[in-house]
């Protein structure tokens, strides 16, 4: 089974001040903390979408085994770089898993749970982390939501994809509170780094 990882990289960062995927958290850039989990994973292929400062985003990954997707239209929200990611993906690929480039605490061994729950629902159209009834991230779509991702629209990821086929949709209890924490601001910042 083919599941792809699609790290979203594209973003302003606009309530940070600076790119937060750039900012150093331990030894690495955010950023570099998402691709090296997914690299330490199961999926494959491993596909980052850049778009502002796309330059400085292939820097800081510049040794990692990616490909990268470049999205143009970055500025119009975060559903044009899921487009752009999702028409980047071989035919092959059977899901992918949406990472976002600021949440550096998911893990490899998160992602290949993830993975593993596709093989026991192979009916399922996508897997959502959920921790204490809260719904998370990474999410993996299957290849039959791939065509309706192209109907999103703005600053929107697959959430409402998710909510209008709800029955479909398989919740994988996780345990850490990982799937929430995603670096937007210089408080969050300077709380992980804390």
């Amino acid at each position: 089974m083919t599941i792809a990882a699609l790290v979203l990289a594209a973003g302003r960062s606009t309530r940070m001040g600076s790119n937060k995927l750039l900012e150093y958290l331990n030894d690495r850039p955010i950023v570099r903390h998402v691709v090296d989990a997914a690299l330490a994973s199961q999926a494959r292929p491993v596909v980052v979408v850049t778009g502002h400062q796309e330059s400085e985003i292939n820097k800081a990954l510049a040794s990692c085994d990616v490909s990268y997707t470049s999205n143009p239209h970055y500025a119009e929200g975060l559903s044009t770089s899921l487009k752009a990611g999702m028409a980047s993906l071989p035919s092959t690929c059977e899901g992918v898993l949406i990472l976002l480039g600021d949440m550096p605490l998911i893990d490899a061994p998160l992602i290949n749970h993830m993975i593993e729950q596709v093989k026991a629902s192979p009916s399922a159209l996508a897997f959502v982390p959920i921790h204490k009834g809260e719904w998370g991230n990474p999410v993996l779509l299957t290849r039959l939501l791939f065509d309706q991702v192209s109907s999103l629209e703005g600053d929107a990821g697959a959430r409402k994809l998710l909510m209008a086929h709800r029955d479909r949709v398989i919740e994988v209890p996780v345990e850490s509170d990982s799937i929430f924490l995603d670096l937007d601001t210089p408080e969050a910042l300077a709380k992980a780094r804390g």
